[in-house]
């Protein structure tokens, strides 16, 4: 019944921001926008999807070697296959999902746990927000000084949307530093509180203690500015393929322009829908219309086409991992609701 009802609120979601989306605009004008797009400016940012999923499964192999060795390939296949999850199940699945089927496709070393690689997820995502506030802050205060002047409005949202994530993501580090200090201790401290309910003791401090050995790296802060500075080529490479997108349209957005974008689609797209579907495109129009002033119909072309081109390659290559795993959709729905973080595999 919960499973139900999260599907009614997630599809309600996707229609009302597409609802938002298409409002006052002029589907046949779009489609002609579409068609007029130019086609190498497509394929270049067509091109830079399966590099994003490069570096995504190379950062994340990087932020799982405290677990043991892990094979690229093995974390390319997880990366795909979660990743296709998330665009077809609603909630994220795909964020459970890849540690999980990880977990079952790396027999090299027993410490590799869905638990702990899922704290590593937690990780990438605490990287990619401060990623994306650097690269807003530079265009703020330095590649778009100029927005002060004609959009004042958006220049002290863009600034406080900066300062408000800066904290969050200093906030959130803080908490993962002291869950990662000392997982034992943590385990035994754990242990003490859950004693109220002795049936679920175990369980619980084994959880959390699985959970902050995922989170090794943390520990070693060199590795962990490494794995930050493997985060901006990541995000420039997601830049490149915006920013070709809208220069197939004809959008008047320069490169760094499209540092404003990115952080508004990191906010369209927490809203939990499959494949982001909804959040991605009105937060693009959004951005693309009101900071930059571009036409209506071509951003709402770009933007459908940008969605495309973000999903479907990696829609399709994950299947086809899940397939050549035994792993169907179903599996992939059923695998959802029973891989949760706190079941070890």
């Amino acid at each position: 019944m919960r499973f139900h009802t999260r599907t009614i609120v997630v599809v309600a979601a996707a229609v009302a921001l597409l609802a938002l989306f298409l409002r006052n605009v002029d589907l046949w004008r779009v489609g002609a926008e579409i068609v007029r797009a130019r086609p190498e400016f497509l394929a270049l940012s067509l091109a830079t999807m399966p590099v994003n999923l490069a570096i995504r499964a190379y950062r994340w192999q990087y932020l799982l070697e405290p677990l043991g060795p892990t094979r690229f390939s093995n974390a390319f296949r997880a990366t795909a296959v979660g990743f296709a999850a998330s665009s077809v199940l609603p909630a994220r699945a795909g964020e459970v999902i890849r540690p999980y089927f990880l977990a079952r496709h790396e027999p090299r070393t027993e410490r590799m746990t869905a638990t702990g690689a899922f704290a590593t997820i937690i990780l990438e995502r605490l990287l990619d927000v401060i990623t994306v506030l650097v690269l807003l802050a530079s265009y703020v205060f330095v590649f778009g000084r100029g927005l002060r002047t004609t959009n004042p409005v958006a220049f002290a949202w863009l600034s406080a949307l900066a300062a408000l994530g800066a904290v969050g993501a200093c906030g959130g580090f803080v908490v993962l530093f002291l869950l990662a200090r000392d997982p034992q201790r943590l385990g035994h401290f754990t242990r003490r509180i859950a004693r109220v309910v002795p049936s679920l003791a175990a369980t619980i401090a084994g959880v959390v203690e699985r959970f902050a050995r995922g989170l090794g790296v943390v520990r070693r802060p060199a590795r962990l500015v490494v794995a930050l500075l493997w985060s901006f080529p990541l995000w420039l490479a997601i830049a490149a393929g915006l920013w070709a997108g809208a220069t197939a349209f004809q959008l008047d957005i320069p490169f760094t322009g499209t540092f404003p974008i990115i952080a508004l689609l990191a906010i369209g797209v927490a809203v939990p829908t499959p494949g982001a579907v909804g959040g991605f495109h009105a937060a693009f129009r959004y951005g693309a219309t009101v900071l930059f002033g571009a036409p209506d119909a071509p951003a709402v072309g770009a933007a459908i086409v940008l969605h495309l081109f973000s999903v479907v390659p990696v829609l399709l290559l994950g299947l086809v991992f899940a397939a050549r795993a035994g792993l169907s959709m179903q599996g992939m729905r059923r695998l959802a609701a029973q891989a949760e973080p706190g079941r070890s595999a």
